[in-house]
């Protein structure tokens, strides 16, 4: 008989969890794939300005809510603001062809749930003495897909040098952009 050994990484056995399931290729490795009636889509973010900061974001929509699994490594230690940038376009070396906040409903910048704030204006992640930061959020405000106004598709996610103050307009005062990658489905 034979034994298959998987090893899978926090954000994939997440996934898995949260609405998808793994499917075994031919080769022994597992991957995950959406279930029918959920959505997914990745972006594989990579260094800017400088930085040694990369990572990955999941998400995955399921029952009316997307879920977001992200994990960056290579940070400075202490907190640092991410959040969706209006085009999916990381070309630049700061990643400012990125543009600014996604903001459907050309709200203030904020802080997410206190009224106002951008539908890009998401969190801090705070990253520990090694540099890694990891970070599970979701919302019903997001889709995989679908009405333009709340598809994170084709976005950039960006994560910034410094904390997010929740006031600064329009941007909360984060600083440069060290990481940035485009959110693209699945």
């Amino acid at each position: 008989m034979r034994k298959w050994v998987v090893t899978l990484t926090v954000p994939a056995m997440l996934l898995l969890v949260l609405g998808c399931q793994s499917t075994r290729t031919a080769s022994g490795t597992t991957s995950a794939v959406a279930k029918p009636g959920s959505a997914s889509a990745t972006a594989k973010l990579e260094p800017k300005s400088g930085s040694d900061a990369r990572g990955t974001a999941f998400f995955v929509e399921k029952d009316g809510a997307v879920t977001l699994v992200l994990e960056v490594t290579g940070l400075t230690p202490g907190e640092h603001a991410f959040h969706l940038h209006e085009k999916g376009d990381c070309s630049a070396p700061d990643a400012t062809s990125a543009g600014g906040h996604w903001n459907p409903t050309q709200e203030n910048h904020g802080k997410w749930g206190a009224h106002p704030f951008h539908r890009g204006d998401v969190a801090n992640l705070v990253a520990d003495a090694t540099g890694k930061a990891t970070l599970t959020f979701s919302t019903p405000l997001w889709s995989v897909g679908g009405d333009p106004s709340r598809d994170v598709v084709g976005r950039a996610l960006i994560v910034h040098a410094k904390a997010d103050d929740f006031k600064t307009q329009p941007t909360g005062d984060a600083g440069g952009r060290v990481a940035c990658g485009v959110v693209k489905k699945d």
